[in-house]
């Protein structure tokens, strides 16, 4: 290596040192008492204001009530449901066995068992929505004294079991005189 190469070299390797040697000066200090802290970003007044937007765009729901949903995903397991609360409802595929043919987009009655469980997840049923729209048309018929039908589903020793409206109601067999 001749001298003059030596000497480029060695300037290059006094520059590369200078420049690692450089620390770049941070903007301001950090808080490292803050690290893992949260940390408010809003004054309360306009907390307050995106609080209030988020809230009208959710429907303020009571449990025990029934209430329409629509369906937006399946599994094999579960249906998803959404009522416009803040996250949506699974319920199980069991409770749809006399609509073999679900589909998305579809419109049903769902019963709100519960606004969140122990995983915050939306309790809703539609086999309890069913079976309470059905009580309350059993009980109009009776209040009203309607002839409503009925399908036999099946003959027991007393009498016959019928679905009423989605009930299974007894009938018992009168003995002819």
């Amino acid at each position: 290596m001749s001298e003059e190469e030596q000497i480029n070299a060695t300037e290059e390797v006094v520059q590369l040192n200078q420049t690692a040697n450089v620390v770049a000066e941070p903007e301001e200090e950090f808080d490292w008492e803050s690290t893992g802290k949260k940390q408010q970003k809003y004054n309360t007044a306009e907390q307050q204001r995106l609080t209030d937007m988020y809230d009208k765009t959710l429907t303020a729901f009571v449990e025990h009530e029934i209430v329409s949903g629509t369906i937006i995903g399946k599994t094999d397991r579960d249906v998803l449901v959404n009522i416009g609360f803040k996250s949506d409802g699974m319920i199980g595929i069991g409770e749809f066995k006399y609509m073999p043919e679900i589909k998305i987009g579809e419109k049903i009655d769902v019963y709100v068992e519960s606004q969140e469980d122990k995983s915050g997840q939306l309790q809703l049923s539609h086999k309890k929505a069913r079976a309470l729209k059905s009580w309350d048309r059993v009980n109009l018929a009776l209040n009203t004294d309607e002839v409503i039908q009925g399908y036999v589903k099946c003959r027991t020793k007393g009498g016959l079991i019928v679905d009423v409206f989605g009930i299974e109601a007894f009938y018992r067999a009168h003995k002819s005189m």
